[in-house]
């Protein structure tokens, strides 16, 4: 399976004329969605809770989490986003990538719109 990667554009939930777009790689095993720090305080957006992550080596890692509104092709969806360090890769989850209508076709690495399921 190959890399998907998409333009987005963030948005600040409380101020919606700070906003920037940035390329981020699609990882559908991330449950969140990470960002450099560096940009999200560009935007103004702050960090509201602290969570623990297990890296694929197997570590605990701490990071700060806050809200952030993601656009693409149109769509738009206020998603969790995760404090990342400038070596950290900015990656959309699925919980965005599901909140904007999204997933990825395996075949074509390309993003293409879904349907939200009302259980």
């Amino acid at each position: 399976m190959g890399v998907t990667a998409v333009k987005v554009t963030l948005i600040n939930p409380s101020d919606e004329t700070r906003n920037m777009q940035t390329d981020m790689i699609v990882d559908t095993g991330s449950i969140l969605t990470w960002l450099k720090g560096t940009k999200l305080s560009e935007l103004g957006i702050r960090p509201r809770w602290k969570k623990e992550f297990r890296t694929i080596e197997g570590k605990l890692i701490s990071r700060a989490t806050g809200l952030a509104v993601i656009r693409y092709d149109g769509s738009e969806g206020a998603a969790e986003v995760v404090f990342g360090e400038d070596t950290d890769a900015d990656v959309l989850g699925v919980t965005a990538l599901e909140g904007l209508g999204y997933q990825v076709d395996p075949v074509s690495n390309q993003l293409r719109r879904s349907s939200l399921l009302a259980l």
